[in-house]
């Protein structure tokens, strides 16, 4: 595969053989260009130049794949559940044998290390397909002691046609977590990635296409979010949207979807608390911190952005955090020496420039980083070095979400202060704690206000962990059982099976 591609021309883009992937929509089993024409400029982060241009879905081209999926929904929901979950362990084996193709696409469109693409992203995407290819027949029901008489039963039914929204930061890996639970159910699924990293989920649409998925299952749009995801979070044939993204564009998603009052799983931002205690494995809690933290640029949800040191290990621990942070290798993402890449676009390397002034503005200091590196092979990119502030906690980058290599450090000198800093913001994602006692670990794991905490660890997932937050870091939950709950609905039947009148019907005869 060709990753150095800079392509020029057609407006109406189609199969790139230089990258082996179909830029166009995917509606209904084809490939098609948008009704308008329209295109999107896809970039390298790493050179700021231009890979490819994808067709850009609007209102028209959205209501064409919602139509295609109301059609294909019936067949799809009524197929045997073992089948369906054959042709999700088929996609699955399609991707593990294109492996090297989609980690090298993934890191070209979105500036992952290849590193990472290989030995994460590439191998959860399969590892998320197969389990939920696995429960697509292992869906169950209920049965529910009622008075002596009657049977009531409960069953779980698709919903029936679900948008799902990808963001930017994990477009593949995201692509799974979504489609996954939603196929399995019995749901058809109209998708948005996102117009930044589309490039990997059009190629997992061509092997939906080649593992046989009936047409119009899976429908693919990628689009700008005012116009293609706008329309999808309206669509009035919709009945539940899926989005991974920012707090505000949720609060729109929800505002959007009350025309029918579709339901809403929302996975959004976060301000991870990740807690050292003087009791900690120090070595351990430096390379956890900085996995949490640099770990894809720190562009991920679950980031631990905010680091808490007790104070009697906390000069300790800086020095060898702040040592191991300036040995990070930034690079060209497609190098396998590279550990941290660009960030995925020159906008949000603004915004996340803009929190080193910020800081310095409201009396924190910069420890490390806070500019783009010196390095002129780099230059183009849209690089940032890893940056570490101390702040206070009420600092606004220690409450706003950054999302990117940039960790604010603050100190306590107990439990409670510690439980206190990590609930002071309105997110509810992710947090580690660090310590030996596990009497302390399993106490504040219990008394954090989040969705996951990870002790002694950070960041670890699995297709059958729930995902997901409390407050505003969003509602539902990606993988696991409690995802196909967000992706059917409970029928409750009731069965006289004395084949008597109830007593609450019987009536007076005159």
């Amino acid at each position: 595969m060709n990753t150095q591609v800079s392509i020029e021309g057609s407006a109406a883009p189609e199969k790139n053989s230089a990258m082996n992937i179909n830029t166009q929509l995917f509606i209904n089993g084809e490939f098609v260009a948008a009704k308008n024409g329209g295109t999107i400029d896809v970039l390298n982060p790493a050179t700021g130049e231009l890979i490819t241009r994808i067709a850009a879905a609007e209102a028209e081209d959205v209501d064409l794949a919602v139509s295609a999926a109301q059609k294909a929904f019936p067949a799809w929901s009524e197929m045997p559940a073992a089948e369906r979950g054959r042709l999700l362990f088929k996609l699955a084996d399609l991707i593990e044998e294109h492996t090297e193709e989609l980690a090298q696409l993934e890191s070209l469109d979105t500036g992952h290390p290849i590193r990472d693409s290989r030995r994460l992203d590439v191998p959860r995407t399969v590892a998320c397909f197969r389990y939920f290819a696995g429960m697509a027949d292992k869906i169950e029901g209920s049965v529910i002691p009622v008075e002596q008489g009657f049977l009531n039963y409960v069953t779980r039914e698709p919903i029936g046609v679900v948008g799902q929204i990808v963001p930017w930061n994990f477009p593949l890996m995201f692509t799974s977590w979504k489609l996954g639970p939603a196929l399995a159910a019995g749901n058809v699924v109209v998708m948005k990635p996102s117009e930044i990293t589309p490039l990997s989920t059009l190629r997992i649409a061509e092997l939906i296409k080649q593992a046989g998925f009936p047409d119009g299952v899976v429908n693919i749009v990628p689009g700008y979010g005012y116009t293609a995801g706008q329309r999808l979070a309206e669509h009035p044939d919709v009945g539940k949207i899926s989005f991974t993204g920012s707090t505000q564009t949720g609060r729109n998603i929800v505002n959007a979807s009350t025309g029918n009052l579709k339901r809403i799983q929302l996975e959004l931002g976060g301000k991870g608390a990740n807690i050292v205690f003087e009791d900690a494995n120090i070595d351990a809690a430096v390379n956890g911190a900085i996995w949490a933290i640099f770990h894809n640029q720190g562009q991920a949800c679950i980031a631990g952005s905010r680091l808490m040191l007790h104070e009697s290990i906390a000069d300790q621990f800086l020095d060898k955090f702040i040592a191991l942070a300036k040995t990070i290798r930034l690079g060209n993402p497609m190098d396998a020496n590279t550990e941290m890449g660009p960030l995925t676009s020159e906008l949000h390397r603004t915004k996340v420039l803009s929190y080193a002034k910020i800081a310095v503005e409201q009396g924190g200091k910069i420890l490390l980083g806070g500019t783009v590196p010196e390095d002129e092979n780099l230059k183009n990119g849209f690089y940032v070095l890893p940056t570490i502030v101390e702040a206070k906690p009420m600092d606004r980058v220690a409450q706003e979400e950054v999302f990117g290599p940039f960790v604010a450090v603050m100190r306590f000198k107990d439990d409670a202060e510690a439980l206190a800093m990590a609930n002071s913001t309105e997110y509810g994602l992710g947090s580690g704690l660090w310590t030996s006692n596990l009497q302390r670990a399993h106490s504040l794991a219990r008394k954090i206000k989040v969705g996951m905490c990870w002790i002694n660890s950070y960041k670890r997932v699995n297709p059958g962990s729930p995902f997901g937050g409390v407050g505003k870091s969003g509602y539902g939950r990606e993988m696991g059982f409690e995802s196909i709950h967000d992706y059917t609905e409970a029928k409750s039947v009731w069965v006289n099976i004395d084949a008597k009148i109830p007593p609450h019907l019987e009536r007076g005869t005159s």
